[in-house]
């Protein structure tokens, strides 16, 4: 069985989120953006593991378009913490290569099951 990108990508992410958590609310003593962040962050993934036992393709899409904007918002609050100083470059970058092209798989995905639906 072919391994699932968005699956181990989405997982991977929310892990990283909350290590990043775990650093902003013990080193920086950052509470209340972080933990905005980790919300998002882990839905994502938790989104894509219901997406795997959708009832419907339109539930399969549904659940995948609100992890779009799970990931959307995530994308948002770290840039807010990159621009308030809470992350350095280096970790604003790391961060937001991984959620941009979280964002463009699930949108690939939507889109590819959008289409195979109107066949």
């Amino acid at each position: 069985m072919a391994e699932n990108i968005i699956k181990t990508k989405s997982f991977a992410f929310a892990l990283r989120i909350v290590k990043l958590y775990q650093f902003l609310s013990s080193e920086k003593k950052e509470f209340v953006l972080s933990k905005q962040l980790l919300r998002s962050g882990t839905s994502i993934g938790a989104l894509v593991r219901e997406s795997e036992h959708a009832e419907s393709k339109q539930d399969f899409i549904h659940k995948l378009a609100i992890a779009q904007k799970e990931a959307n918002e995530s994308d948002y609050w770290l840039e807010l913490l990159f621009q308030s100083d809470y992350l350095n470059e280096s970790q604003f970058q790391s961060l937001n290569s991984d959620i941009v092209e979280i964002n463009k798989i699930l949108a690939s995905i939507i889109i590819s099951t959008k289409n195979n639906l109107k066949r």
